[in-house]
């Protein structure tokens, strides 16, 4: 199938990368990152630019992007950023990632521009606007739900709940969302001015957003595998968002 060309104007859409060490693609240390995080940007209208951590090119990554997506990856923010004195087993870091999503996140955030966390990016917009994280979900909910979920990421392993009156809920326009699950950590107190728009059936915080900014929108989980017609919406309000 023949794909459309984005249209002229259309926007510029900075994705983060993940980062792995020597070992399997390359014996030297590589960048990685889905192909459905770029079409999926590419299928709601916008151009996907991928984002090296190169922290002293984060200003002119500003300059340039009109949009920002934080992706998830196999690691967790450094717990010691939001003020936890001691480190679950299960957590591992990735500290120059994490500095430059930090830098680049909290700038496009003082430009007003959008950010949409994805999974771990989520729990990084949650921790950059002051709030913390369930280090393991686990340990720290009772009857949680299998949120490392055993069936693929492209089919959806629980629902969420959608509240009403929230930027997620005039989006998408449902109650309810059949969500993808791939994460073993969590919000936990939500960021100042933040609020809580979507929740797993065991009491897990599925998304968060912050009135105060144009498009400030976490989700937990994978909305790049457009599961739903409400993953679509989001998508394409995000790009609708970086028009602007």
């Amino acid at each position: 199938m023949q794909k459309t060309a984005p249209a002229a104007g259309a926007p510029l859409i900075g994705i983060t990368l993940d980062s792995e060490e020597p070992g399997g693609y390359s014996k030297f240390p590589w960048y990685a990152l889905r192909q459905n995080y770029c079409s999926a940007v590419t299928a709601a209208g916008g151009i996907p630019l991928v984002l090296p951590h190169e922290p002293a090119a984060v200003p002119a990554y500003l300059g340039l992007i009109d949009g920002l997506i934080v992706t998830g990856g196999n690691f967790d923010v450094d717990p010691a950023l939001f003020g936890a004195s001691e480190k679950h087993d299960t957590v591992k870091t990735k500290a120059a990632r994490t500095d430059f999503e930090w830098a680049i996140t909290k700038g496009m955030l003082a430009l007003d521009k959008p950010v949409f966390g994805i999974c771990g990016g989520q729990q990084l917009l949650n921790v950059v606007l002051g709030g913390s994280l369930i280090q393991h979900i686990p340990d720290a909910v009772a009857d949680a739900l299998a949120h490392e979920q055993p069936n693929p990421r492209d089919q959806a392993g629980h629902t969420v709940a959608v509240a009403a009156g929230t930027k997620l809920h005039a989006i998408t326009g449902a109650a309810e969302l059949p969500v993808n699950s791939a994460h073993h950590q969590a919000v936990d107190a939500v960021a100042p001015g933040a609020v809580t728009d979507a929740v797993a059936p065991d009491g897990v915080i599925e998304g968060i957003e912050h009135p105060g900014y144009r498009f400030c929108i976490g989700v937990q989980w994978h909305p790049e595998f457009f599961i739903s017609d409400g993953d679509r919406k989001l998508f394409a309000a995000f790009i609708e968002a970086s028009r602007r």
